[in-house]
């Protein structure tokens, strides 16, 4: 039976009436819910797996203290829509925070414990290693685990192509631009003397030659061309032939460094790409779901179909997804990115729902049969995980 959507509206109240009013109405199931201020706007966005315990923790916290005590205090209403699971409260939570950007929500625990490599905006991009993505951001690779190995690898890979790392407000001055009669410039740090930037704040450099070398950053950040190594390796091996043992040893931590780059990121791609699949996600009194999945970003969703009419229905859609072409390597999609991070982590703290899981081909060959027998088979979830040890994605590479 499919369980009804319930809003629940709680009139501007003391807060002891407000307790009472969510002990009454709210119930322990999954939910997403929101704290609403006198305006109607809304303030903070939450899920819980169990909403009425969850509500009550608000009025334990103390004030100013606690962040929840806080939000209380701010809030003059409490709505909330109860969701069929845990998954869906946080798909609903995610996509809710989007929506309305409440002052008092932050970019989730995953995306703060998560690395990425970013690109920045401008004439003269930045290659960086950071964590959320900003507006100055125009792409992003990733996630990554280490964060002061990520920043060695990128930093590596500034040095060899001479992009710069210094801060974003450093305007670009490139070879050409400058007055006839203006006064020779200096690099604004030693970067450049140490032969580790090409010195596009000082005019050293053209804006078409810096340009190149962000694109080779970019194309080996995506598994599109190894030029960088092939660099270092040369220049090992000529430091070699001429006994320059510690000039040599110098450029094999280089190489170590970027051949580890290398290998994360395929491997951060390789966990992103298999988040491809149909996945069925029980819900509560049989209310179950079908999630259509495509690296890491959930596409559409269907109630579970129980006869031939809604299995066609739900078939039709995979059939579509399935005759796209997939995508070539590149970065992240900024408007995804906070969703990719979280199906990660699901799928990471939950392996038993890869069980319930299956390709597109899979579910075209035997609509709705693969997965409905993965999620009844007697099994334990250490079982299901390494029954499909390929299929379970890292919450990040490295």
């Amino acid at each position: 039976m499919r369980r009804r959507q319930l809003v629940a509206s709680l009139p501007a109240t003391d807060l002891e009436r407000l307790r009472r009013r969510v002990r009454a109405l709210a119930e322990n199931r999954p939910a997403v819910y929101r704290m609403v201020d006198a305006t109607g706007r809304i303030i903070y966005v939450g899920k819980a797996k169990r909403l009425r315990a969850r509500l009550l923790t608000y009025f334990r916290a103390e004030f100013p203290a606690d962040k929840g005590a806080r939000i209380l205090q701010s809030a003059h209403d409490i709505l909330w829509d109860y969701a069929p699971s845990e998954f869906a409260a946080y798909l609903g939570e995610l996509r809710q925070i989007r929506q309305y950007r409440p002052q008092f929500n932050h970019r989730g625990n995953v995306t703060r414990r998560t690395v990425l490599i970013k690109v920045s905006r401008g004439p003269a991009p930045r290659i960086y290693a950071g964590v959320s993505p900003t507006r100055d951001d125009v792409r992003c690779y990733g996630p990554f685990r280490s964060m002061p190995r990520t920043l060695e690898a990128v930093r590596t890979l500034n040095d060899l192509l001479g992009i710069r790392d210094c801060a974003a407000t450093v305007p670009a001055v490139f070879a050409g631009q400058g007055d006839l009669f203006d006064q020779p410039r200096q690099a604004g740090c030693m970067r450049h003397e140490f032969g580790f930037c090409s010195g596009p704040c000082a005019g050293f450099v053209t804006e078409r030659d810096y340009g190149r070398s962000v694109e080779t950053a970019m194309a080996f950040l995506e598994g599109r061309t190894i030029q960088p190594i092939d660099r270092v390796v040369g220049e090992m091996q000529g430091a070699a032939a001429a006994a320059r043992f510690e000039l040599a040893a110098r450029w094999r931590e280089r190489f170590e460094q970027l051949e580890w780059l290398l290998a994360i990121t395929s491997r951060a791609r390789t966990a992103v790409d298999l988040l491809t699949f149909v996945y069925r996600d029980p819900g509560e009194d049989g209310d179950d779901r079908v999630y259509l999945i495509r690296q890491g970003v959930v596409l559409a969703w269907f109630p579970f179909p129980n006869n031939p009419l809604e299995r066609e229905a739900v078939s039709a859609a995979v059939a579509k997804e399935a005759e796209k072409p997939s995508p070539p390597p590149g970065p992240l999609p900024l408007d995804a990115i906070d969703e990719i991070l979280l199906l990660m982590s699901w799928f990471r703290a939950h392996p038993e729902a890869l069980r319930r899981t299956a390709s597109f081909e899979e579910w075209l060959r035997e609509p709705a049969v693969r997965v409905t027998e993965a999620a009844t088979a007697p099994a334990s979830p250490a079982a299901g995980c390494r029954a499909r040890a390929p299929e379970c994605p890292p919450t990040a590479a490295g």
